[in-house]
């Protein structure tokens, strides 16, 4: 079940996930690591273009669930 923090709007947001990270690539600043990917926008919202459904990996931080 995702934590209404995960969605506003009907996205998930990736800055309250455990997975998110930012790269060092400047082409690609964030990535997901639960999903192996590097993007320009956030990765729930490339996983949504490339299949359709909305992210399933979706965690929330160890520091927001306290």
């Amino acid at each position: 079940m995702m934590n209404r923090l995960a969605e506003s709007g009907g996205k998930v947001n990736c800055f309250h996930c455990k997975h998110y990270y930012v790269t060092w690539d400047p082409s690609f600043p964030r990535g997901c690591k639960s999903y192996g990917i590097k993007t320009s926008a956030l990765p729930s919202a490339a996983v949504l273009s490339a299949s359709g459904k909305s992210c399933m990996a979706f965690a929330l931080k160890d520091r927001l669930t306290k």
